[in-house]
């Protein structure tokens, strides 16, 4: 077993206008001022990074870990999720997806598409440069619009999706591979990839390609009544990345699931700080920690309700409480009394 890595944080949600949200550089002193030792990096964010020259240019990677290393932090891994979100989007939404892409390539769905594979592409080249062995994206969703079934899916429509899903990813796959990458799908609700039998369907149309692997975030499992503990025991070998990331789940006689189109602060499911709502950390850290993860503890943070400083300032020491010290003895070792081969016959009344 091996220890967890952490804890980190997602600077995504923290970027901002001001100082010390502005820039890599502060962000990553202030974060390491909260006691984290790893940042998370959103690709998509020129304040963080400039991610083709980071593919592009070794020297300038070494610059940009250079930066978070003299702030006392390491790099847990890129996130493409916005990027990876674009590789597969229904007409539907594309007016909406827009806003993820540079103007260039707005009410153009082909030209969106092909950057998007593009900066996925950087995205394994960069990680390679910085030393990364994981990173994060999103699926995108061809079949979402109809994951409720009404009006009745045509004959053949789930796999026409995945078919078309799986050609889409396979190349960027494959690259991935080349750089010796995996590439972690989180598994949420708008995305084709949204719980463990669509990812199993998506393993089958990708041949069981070794590196799409998973981004595991119990959040999003908790708001699908999901059970995120037993997920942990049928793809734990696929899980190298982890979102620390706290929901909460109230049904009423008024609303479920769905929430009724209400804002995030008055649906029956909505994200919480650490510790504000319903995971039960204590036993996923076990689960992880058993099947001996490698990997890092990332804070995610998205509520509804409290501060993002006040989330990110108590959200280090919960992370840094749950990681488990992995022991090198048994706790019975005291009672040792040594054993060779003929002692263990004799024991067994064999000899």
């Amino acid at each position: 077993m091996q220890t967890i890595k952490g804890p980190g944080i997602f600077l995504a949600q923290f970027m901002g206008d001001a100082a010390p949200f502005n820039s890599l550089k502060s962000i990553c002193e202030w974060a390491k001022g909260l006691g984290f030792v790893g940042v998370q990096i959103p690709s998509w964010d020129g304040r963080c990074i400039d991610l083709q020259k980071a593919a592009e240019s070794k020297t300038y990677a070494d610059e940009i870990k250079g930066i978070i290393n003299a702030a006392g932090l390491e790099i847990t891994e890129l996130s493409t999720h916005l990027q990876g979100q674009l590789v597969a989007v229904h007409p539907a939404y594309d007016a909406l997806f827009d806003g993820f892409a540079p103007a260039s390539v707005h009410n153009n769905p082909k030209a969106r598409t092909e950057w998007a594979i593009q900066q996925l592409k950087y995205a394994a080249k960069a990680s390679r440069n910085l030393g990364l062995d994981a990173c994060a994206s999103f699926s995108g969703a061809l079949l979402w619009p109809t994951v409720y079934p009404w009006p009745q899916r045509p004959a053949g429509l789930v796999e026409s999706g995945f078919k078309e899903l799986a050609n889409r990813w396979l190349p960027i796959l494959n690259y991935f591979e080349e750089q010796g990458v995996d590439l972690c799908y989180e598994i949420h609700p708008g995305e084709d990839l949204h719980d463990g039998i669509s990812y199993e369907t998506f393993l089958k149309h990708t041949n069981n390609h070794k590196r799409a692997c998973l981004l595991y975030d119990p959040s999003h499992f908790v708001l699908q009544c999901l059970d995120y503990l037993s997920y942990i025991d049928f793809y734990h070998e696929r899980i190298k990345m982890f979102h620390v990331k706290d929901a909460e789940f109230n049904p009423t006689g008024k609303q479920g699931v769905y929430g009724g189109y209400q804002s995030w602060i008055n649906r029956a499911g909505r994200f919480r700080s650490l510790g504000d709502g319903q995971v039960d950390f204590k036993s996923i850290f076990s689960k992880l920690t058993a099947y001996d993860y490698k990997g890092w503890a990332v804070l995610e943070w998205e509520c509804c309700i409290k501060h993002p400083e006040d989330g990110a300032r108590e959200g280090a020491p919960f992370i840094k409480n749950h990681i488990i010290r992995t022991t090198e003895k048994a706790f019975d070792d005291f009672a040792n009394t040594g054993s060779d081969e003929n002692f263990n016959r004799k024991v067994l009344g064999l000899s």
